[in-house]
């Protein structure tokens, strides 16, 4: 059972900040999975009235809110024409639409969670984020921080040449994930996620620069298969570590071939 002392509504950032410094503070986030919890929090912190429940397009970026929620980043059509649709794709088996229409971007991203679709999708897509204390960094960066007590304010995605591809497994259409995958190439330079592994989700790169050429039947399953070997997998109640690992393969080499659909040059009648 949770069980909140006080309930507080915030007015501004700094407020906010102020409020998390002190200890047993939450921010509630959508409030999905900590109503799942059995703990005592002395301080609830509702961003509601801060306007953070907006995607924002500028000239070169998507300014999306922390209190934005997942259904908005579904039914976007900026992001999703940007994305191929794979934004669409990363959130539609997240539980169920009212589910999506609670659960919000920050509270997806700023706990880490192993199982989030979303921290996989927006590590592939090279995004930011803006914390009110810390300042815009990288979401990689981010990712690999400890919890700290800051006030994620937004992400940001910003207007390159993208394309990406997302790929998951579930046992059941609305399960966690077993294995999240999305595989990016911005600019020339590809990169793959690997989420759900069960741990949280973490960046590749092509090193060896297998797919320099484009990608192919053949390269994609080497490529795959290196990833395969890279990544850290290990087993819960969902999967075993062998299951993951070769999940992976499969995951990755469907996603590099779908992304290899996208950049074939449009044929003329």
């Amino acid at each position: 059972m949770l069980t909140i002392n006080q309930y507080v509504r915030p007015q501004s950032l700094d407020e906010a900040y102020e409020l998390c410094q002190k200890k047993n503070t939450v921010v509630l986030g959508g409030m999905l999975w900590l109503k799942m919890q059995s703990r005592l929090v002395g301080t609830a912190i509702d961003l509601c009235d801060l306007g953070l429940d907006t995607i924002e397009e500028t000239a070169d970026s998507f300014r999306i809110g922390a209190m934005a929620t997942l259904r908005m980043l579904e039914t976007h059509a900026g992001l999703n024409q940007m994305t191929q649709n794979a934004l669409a794709d990363s959130v539609r088996s997240i539980v169920g639409v009212q589910f999506r229409n609670c659960a919000t971007v920050g509270g997806s991203l700023f706990g880490r969670f192993g199982f989030s679709d979303v921290l996989t999708l927006f590590l592939a897509l090279d995004a930011d984020v803006e914390l009110h204390h810390g300042g815009v960094l990288p979401l990689r960066e981010f990712a690999e921080m400890p919890v700290l007590r800051d006030i994620l304010v937004r992400v940001i995605v910003r207007k390159r040449n993208i394309h990406v591809a997302y790929q998951s497994q579930r046992n059941t259409k609305t399960d966690f994930p077993v294995l999240t995958c999305a595989v990016s190439e911005i600019d020339g330079v590809y990169r793959c996620v690997i989420g759900a592994r069960p741990m949280r989700a973490v960046v590749f790169e092509d090193e060896s620069g297998l797919l320099s050429g484009g990608v192919n039947e053949d390269n994609a399953r080497a490529f795959a298969d290196d990833i395969a070997v890279r990544v850290s997998v290990g087993s819960n109640l969902r999967a075993g570590a062998d299951y993951r690992r070769r999940l992976t393969k499969t995951l990755v080499r469907r996603a590099l071939l779908t992304l290899g659909k996208e950049n074939e040059p449009c044929k003329s009648n």
